[in-house]
């Protein structure tokens, strides 16, 4: 019985996702809004609709490929033969379970490089944003690769581990250990992460600095770690982040960001993200992302020795890499209401970020900048409202600009 559950939900988030994309598609067709006007000439215009056109149609085809992925391994008992397969080696359960998810990872690149690849080297390459090359690329595929194997073996054998000692309270104190990394990474990430995968170096001295500096004293921002990173060897996309806590926190500007805003438009895009510090957004997603985890957790902790769970992927036991895998499945629905939930209360921080540099002067500064990045991105401009409901994490262009000005 599970088993159709699971195939049920899969197929259902693969209807739910076409349909999405359906929607966008004939939202593309309406005019530009008025306030918008101008933004794409009408070159410009037909290469954002080929670009947004082109980018459906891969996401369409990659969304039925691991559906049928997904699909074809449990119709025709795949997870069973990879628990079998990894039996034959070990009956620890900590290998057991790295050794498990690390075939199934290594089944999920099978598509994932691909498409990476056609998205960089056709796709961007076509409308002119990829700057990266073969090497570049293949080397950030092993590098994430290589982190993804180490942080998430780590943390997945720690969790076993825990399991091993403490089966009812498990997910109490596992949760307390993913919590503790995630504070890791929000304090060090840029340290640590980025560094090997960009340059970063200090902004040097000069008008922009200045410009930034003395907005930060304006507004009470003490700030004197801010830094370019040279995206540019990648993408012509532009943006600018804002990572850390207490005397970790630091700006990081794209290159690409500087090459295609003014200095009064740069300063705009950092007043919007030290509204979001100093509204405390980032701890408030740090506090919603824990109590999300913690729900995950117990769910799990509710079904870690079921063996109807178990039954569900062809194996005859449970253990507790197929009872999370199966678990997961189930989840992606609570998953699904989650994101739209924490998508909402995203944009609303949007909101207060803009209204935070509206207040302090850089209003139009942040939609004239919001209006040149996107028309460097060849961004949609009319996406359908019910895909901006449940998938959008900011506000429109529309939206952000009727406020903004």
């Amino acid at each position: 019985m599970l088993y159709f559950v699971v195939i049920a939900i899969v197929i259902a988030e693969f209807c739910y996702s076409i349909s999405l994309t359906y929607l966008n598609s004939k939202a593309s067709h309406n005019p530009i809004p008025a306030e918008l006007k101008g933004i794409y000439d009408d070159a410009a215009y037909k290469r954002q609709q080929a670009y947004s056109r082109t980018n459906r149609k891969m996401g369409v085809v990659v969304n039925i490929l691991n559906t049928s992925l997904t699909l074809s391994l449990f119709a025709f008992g795949g997870f069973a033969f990879i628990d079998g397969f990894v039996r034959s080696y070990t009956d620890n359960p900590i290998l057991l379970t790295l050794m498990f998810m690390f075939v199934v990872y290594l089944i999920t690149m099978i598509i994932d490089i691909p498409a990476g690849y056609y998205s960089t080297f056709v796709i961007e390459e076509r409308f002119g944003f990829n700057k990266s090359t073969h090497k570049i690329f293949f080397l950030d595929q092993l590098k994430g690769f290589a982190l993804n194997t180490v942080i998430m073996g780590a943390l997945l054998a720690a969790i076993v581990w825990i399991y091993g000692l403490m089966p009812s309270y498990f997910w109490i104190v596992a949760w307390g250990v993913l919590m503790l990394v995630t504070l890791f990474f929000q304090f060090f990430y840029s340290d640590l992460i980025v560094p090997l995968f960009n340059k970063q170096t200090p902004l040097e001295e000069g008008e922009l600095r200045t410009a930034i500096e003395e907005f930060a004293g304006k507004v009470g921002f003490a700030i004197k770690d801010i830094y370019v990173m040279d995206s540019s060897k990648r993408s012509t996309h532009a943006n600018a982040y804002f990572t850390g806590f207490g005397s970790k926190k630091r700006i990081v500007l794209y290159d690409t960001l500087i090459q295609q805003l003014t200095t009064d438009e740069i300063v705009g895009v950092l007043a919007h993200e030290i509204g979001h510090y100093k509204h405390r957004h980032q701890l408030k997603g740090l506090l919603s992302n824990a109590m999300t985890s913690l729900l995950m957790l117990f769910l799990f902790s509710l079904v870690i020795d079921s063996k109807a769970i178990a039954n569900a992927a062809g194996c005859s036991e449970p253990s507790f890499y197929i009872n999370l895998l199966v678990f997961s499945m189930f989840y992606s629905p609570v998953e699904l209401v989650l994101s739209m939930v924490n998508n909402v209360v995203s944009r609303r921080h949007e909101w207060q970020a803009d209204e935070f540099a509206k207040v302090n002067g850089k209003g139009m500064a942040v939609s004239s900048g919001l209006r040149k990045m996107s028309a460097n991105s060849l961004s949609n401009l009319t996406p359908h409202p019910l895909v901006v409901f449940m998938e959008y994490s900011h506000p429109t262009l529309l939206q952000r600009v009727r406020h903004l000005e």
